[in-house]
């Protein structure tokens, strides 16, 4: 029997040693501790569609998705709203509460993905860490996966899955973290008032 197991044991010892999964305490206080950042991303679309672009994060409640040409469309988050400027309209941003998206979860101030009923997954996949959160008081407004890579931990992409069912991925370049953001850079009067002159 030993003699059966012997090659069984090697093809074990052969593999890759896989990743701990991270715990959900050291992912909380990484996001706690990502005050400002930036980075390129490319973002997949729900239809399939690929936009690139410069994002921008100021914690708390802040964020700015500058997107390349030919899309040159902006969303940002600031004071509580979201707010989506397209570049072919001159009409005011289209604008909603930041509090209804799965984004606010990583922009809260006090990160704490151990709260009940906020995590829904929690899994090691390969290289990285997977965690699926949404609003513990209100799951109708959807989830957010979160893929991180440890050693150091590391922020990589998030899936956002909305209301309806439609999925918005954002893959990060390499985080810049510390910098100083200006505040205006996150104000939707500014630049709303900026778009209209």
């Amino acid at each position: 029997m030993t003699a059966l197991l012997a090659p069984l044991a090697l093809v074990a010892l052969a593999l890759p040693a896989m990743a701990e999964k991270i715990p959900l305490s050291q992912l909380s206080a990484y996001l706690n501790g990502l005050t400002t950042a930036e980075s390129d991303f490319t973002q997949v679309n729900a239809d399939g569609s690929i936009s690139t672009g410069k994002i921008f994060i100021r914690r708390p409640g802040r964020v700015r998705f500058e997107y390349a040409a030919p899309d040159d469309s902006l969303v940002m988050a600031g004071g509580g709203q979201v707010a989506i400027f397209d570049a072919k309209s001159n009409q005011p941003p289209e604008q909603y509460p930041l509090s209804r998206t799965p984004l606010s979860l990583i922009l809260a101030e006090n990160v704490d993905l151990g709260r009940a009923r906020m995590v829904v997954g929690h899994v090691e996949d390969g290289n990285s860490t997977r965690v699926v959160a949404q609003d513990p008081e209100n799951p109708e407004y959807g989830s957010i996966e979160m893929v991180f890579t440890a050693n150091p931990v590391e922020l990589r992409q998030w899936v956002i899955t909305d209301d309806v069912g439609g999925q918005t991925t954002v893959i990060l370049g390499e985080l810049r973290k510390g910098g100083n953001l200006a505040p205006s850079l996150f104000s939707i009067a500014n630049e709303t008032s900026k778009r209209q002159n």
